[in-house]
C-alpha cells in the first residue's frame, strides 16, 4: 500500500491543478503505477503539456513523493486515494473527484450524512448570526457541516458545528500552509472531533484559482448546499453552480433586498433555490430515511421536554444554548444544593435536553 500511495502523490503533485489533464491519462492508463511506466510515446493524443509528461517520466517526481509521504507519516496525517474504502462514496460520484485527499483528523465523520453552509468572506453581523445558528442546529441533530475554513460564513459555520457536533473544512491550500492565519486555532479545534482536508500536498500556497476547485470537494461530499450570504458575484454561487451539476440540493437564506450581500442569495432564490430559515426546511429536503429519523428524534425531545419537572423546567431555563454554564453558577441561580443540582442535571442528560462539558459545565440542547 505505502508503494502505491508513493505513485498516488507523485501523480497529485503533477495534476492537483489540471482536472482536465488528470481525468484523460485516467480514460487511458488502468492504474496510477502505469501512469509512471509508461513511454513518452504513450501520452500521444492526449494533449499533455510537455512539462507534465516530463515530470511524469522523471525519477524526481517519485522521490519529491517519498519525501512527502515521510512528512505525512511523521505529523500523523492520512492520504486517502480514490481506491481507498474509506474514501467518501458521495465525493467519488461527481465528474472531477480528487484522486487524493490530505486529512487530518477523524476520518469516521466522513461516514455520516453531511450539508455545507457557504457565503461571504466580508460577510454582515446578519448572515454569521443566521449561519451560525444553522450549524449548530444541524450539527446538534446529527449532520456534518462542511466548509471551506474561508473568513466570514464559513469560519462562523465551524464554530457554530462544533458547538453541536462536527464539521469538515476543505482547505484550498496545504495542511502546512493554513489560511487564512487567523484560523489557525480553529484549525486545532476543527480536528480533535472532525476533520480537515484538502487535495494539495502540505506546502501549497493558497493560491486564488484553488478555491474554485476546491468548492466541487464542499458540495461532493454534502446532501444539500446552503448559500447564506453572498455577493452578486461570489466564491459561493460557484459553488451552488457546482451543486446542481452534481445533483445536489441548492438552499438559500433570504437576505436584506437592500444588501449587497444579499445579491448572490435572493438571485438564487429566484432561480429555484430553496428557501432556508430554520433547520427544518434544510432537513425537509434531505432524503426520506434521514429526514424521518431527525424529525422523530426532535418530536421525542419535545416530549421529554414537555414531561419535565417544575426542577427541571427551572434548571434548564438558566442554562444556555449558545455557551456553558458552570455548575455554581446554576447552584446560585436555583437555590439547590450541588448535589441535588447534580442529580437533575443527569436526568436531563439521560433525556438529551442538556449535555456537560470538562470541569462541570453545562449547556442546554436546542
Amino acid at each position: 500500500m505505502e508503494e502505491n500511495l508513493k505513485y498516488w502523490i507523485a501523480f497529485n503533485l503533477v495534476f492537483a491543478e489540471d482536472l482536465n489533464s488528470a481525468q484523460k491519462v485516467f480514460q487511458r492508463f488502468p492504474t496510477v503505477q502505469d501512469v509512471f511506466r509508461a513511454k513518452e510515446k504513450d501520452f500521444k493524443g492526449l494533449n499533455l503539456k510537455a512539462e507534465h509528461i516530463e515530470r511524469l517520466r522523471s525519477s524526481t517526481i517519485l522521490d519529491r513523493a517519498c519525501r512527502e509521504l515521510d512528512r505525512l507519516n511523521k505529523k500523523g496525517y492520512t492520504v486517502l486515494t480514490i481506491e481507498d474504502e474509506k474514501y467518501p462514496e458521495y465525493l467519488r460520484e461527481i465528474f472531477d473527484p480528487p484522486r487524493v485527499l490530505y486529512c487530518v483528523g477523524n476520518l469516521n465523520v466522513l461516514r455520516e450524512p453531511a450539508v455545507s453552509i457557504v457565503g461571504a468572506r466580508k460577510s454582515s453581523p446578519y448572515g454569521r448570526a443566521v449561519a451560525e445558528k444553522l450549524a449548530y442546529e444541524l450539527a446538534s441533530r446529527g449532520l456534518v457541516i462542511v466548509s471551506g475554513m474561508a473568513s466570514g460564513i464559513d469560519s462562523v459555520a465551524h464554530w457554530g458545528a462544533l458547538k453541536g457536533g462536527q464539521t469538515v473544512a476543505v482547505l484550498g491550500s496545504g495542511l502546512d500552509c493554513i489560511y487564512p492565519r487567523e484560523n489557525r486555532r480553529l484549525f486545532r479545534k476543527i480536528i480533535e472531533s472532525g476533520l480537515v482536508m484538502t487535495e494539495y500536498g502540505l506546502k501549497t500556497k493558497p493560491l486564488g484559482f484553488h478555491f474554485p476547485l476546491r468548492n466541487r470537494i464542499i458540495s461532493g461530499l454534502s446532501l444539500a448546499v446552503i448559500v447564506a450570504e453572498a455577493a452578486e458575484r461570489s466564491g459561493s454561487l460557484i459553488s451552488a453552480k457546482l451543486a446542481l451539476e452534481q445533483n445536489r440540493e441548492v438552499m438559500a437564506v433570504p437576505g436584506n433586498i437592500t444588501s449587497p450581500l444579499s445579491k448572490g442569495t435572493n438571485w438564487l432564490l429566484k432561480n429555484g433555490a430553496k428557501l432556508i430559515e430554520t433547520w427544518e426546511d434544510v432537513v425537509e429536503e434531505l432524503p426520506p430515511r434521514i429526514a424521518e429519523n431527525m424529525f422523530s428524534e426532535a418530536k421525542t425531545s419535545e416530549q421529554q421536554k414537555a414531561e419535565m419537572s417544575p426542577v427541571e423546567k427551572d434548571i434548564v431555563k438558566n442554562l444556555s444554548e449558545d455557551s456553558l454554564t458552570h455548575i455554581d453558577m446554576i447552584v446560585k441561580k436555583t437555590g439547590l444544593s450541588v448535589s441535588e443540582v447534580l442529580s437533575f442535571l443527569l436526568k436531563l442528560e439521560l433525556k438529551g435536553i442538556v449535555t456537560q462539558s470538562p470541569g462541570k459545565y453545562f449547556q442546554r440542547k436546542l
